[in-house]
């Protein structure tokens, strides 16, 4: 299988239950639930997406015709001089990594000692032998992966609350504040309701406040 790829960089996990780490990013482009293109943002079942997905044409990006080819590509942005006892980490991205994430990157990522996570929206079966597991859900689709490590939900979302999660099996619950126009609002919001269900943890995304990518 080969592989269509916007970008890979390395830089620090910004959001979520992982927040802070180094990790390489492969943002896969294609996404299932929007073009990309902002003619159809007001039809896409995921209107508030903030991501580049479209095209091979960010840095480290372009087509990649076998699993160790991109695994290889991936592996040359990890340091050459980090200490071995740091675990390579890759966070597999998108659009929606789903789409072309496969049983023989995976193999030839854990062949370059990675440890293997995925950032998706739930909606398509995962390959197994992924290490970390952050779904994401979006109002109006079905979850077919309901299980893993994280569930980081982009809130407010009118149609995906909360309470509509919280049964899944899913070791860290986060809730992100919609990043528009009402942030602030939207944070305070996501804070209280932390608070009044400590099931949830309040996520900030720290690679924006830094200035990283």
């Amino acid at each position: 299988m080969s592989y269509a790829v916007k970008e890979v960089f390395y830089t620090l996990q910004g959001e979520g239950a992982q927040a802070g780490r180094a990790a390489v990013f492969c943002r896969f482009a294609g996404c299932n639930l929007w073009s990309g293109l902002e003619r159809d943002r007001a039809t896409a079942r995921c209107r508030f997406c903030d991501t580049d997905f479209r095209g091979t044409d960010g840095a480290g990006g372009g087509y990649f015709v076998d699993a160790e080819r991109l695994a290889a590509h991936i592996a040359a942005c990890w340091p050459r001089d980090a200490d071995p006892q740091a675990i390579p980490y890759v966070v597999c991205t998108g659009g929606e990594p789903a789409l072309q994430l496969d049983a023989a990157l995976i193999a030839a990522l854990h062949a370059h000692g990675f440890e293997v996570g995925v950032e998706s929206n739930g909606t398509l079966a995962l390959p197994a032998g992924i290490d970390w597991v952050c779904i994401s859900p979006k109002a109006g689709t079905e979850l077919m992966v309901r299980r893993g490590d994280e569930l980081k939900l982009v809130y407010p979302q009118p149609g995906a609350e909360p309470e509509r999660y919280v049964g899944l099996a899913f070791e860290h619950r986060i809730l992100q504040p919609l990043d528009d126009a009402e942030r602030a609002a939207h944070t305070e919001a996501a804070a209280a309701h932390c608070l009044a269900d400590p099931r949830w943890r309040l996520g900030i995304q720290m690679h924006k406040l830094v200035g990283l990518p």
